[in-house]
């Protein structure tokens, strides 16, 4: 077997490796020589491949939030355009944020899982808080550029909003977060997303 081949295997020995401890432990309890176990190496042998323990979670949980932003880049460059265009309604908001975790998160379930209840003593430890920030302020501009384009779009205070997307998105999360099979979290995602759609159409003032 040639050198890099198995220089990459080794690597997804120690990824599956860190990915096993951070579920089981969370971040806080993992240790570097569990991990070193986990994956037939010693402490030193890990420090190869990264920094610190704080490094191999991120590598666990980085390429998630990215392909998160990206989709939502995608999405909201998409509606931008669609905006434009006045597209009818049915177009214009068909696409959700649960066609993200669809997409995005639910093949990556298990980063998911360390990103949401296994990230305490971590920069991701308020990740939702944090990310219900990012997407607040992005909700606000896309609902006054509707106003602008002539939709009836409901008065809505940013505390207001923060409120209601708090509540959706650990809605959307919970059943993945409780590690659901996949009939189940579509089952609860259409539930959620029965209750909360007409409420977001009418604060974007769709007709």
């Amino acid at each position: 077997m040639d050198m890099p081949r198995d220089k990459s295997l080794s690597h997804e020995k120690v990824k599956r490796a860190i990915r096993e401890e951070f579920l089981e432990k969370g971040y806080e309890d993992a240790s570097i020589r569990s991990i070193g176990a986990r994956a037939g190496m010693t402490s030193a042998g890990l420090y190869r491949h990264y920094a610190d323990k704080a490094a191999m979670f991120e590598a666990m949980v980085e390429p998630l939030i990215q392909s998160m932003k990206s989709w939502t880049g995608r999405h909201t460059s998409r509606k931008y355009g669609l905006m434009e265009k006045g597209a009818e309604d049915e177009e214009l908001f068909g696409e959700t944020f649960i066609d993200m975790i669809r997409e995005v998160i639910l093949p990556r379930r298990d980063e998911f899982i360390l990103l949401m209840s296994r990230s305490g003593g971590t920069k991701y430890e308020n990740f939702i808080h944090d990310y219900v920030e990012e997407n607040q302020k992005k909700f606000l501009e896309a609902i006054r550029h509707l106003k602008d384009k002539g939709y009836p779009v409901m008065e809505i205070s940013e505390g207001e909003l923060h409120m209601l997307l708090s509540a959706y998105l650990t809605a959307c999360f919970e059943p993945i977060i409780h590690d659901y099979d996949e009939e189940k979290i579509d089952q609860y995602l259409n539930t959620v997303q029965e209750f909360f759609m007409p409420g977001w159409l009418k604060i974007m003032g769709a007709k």
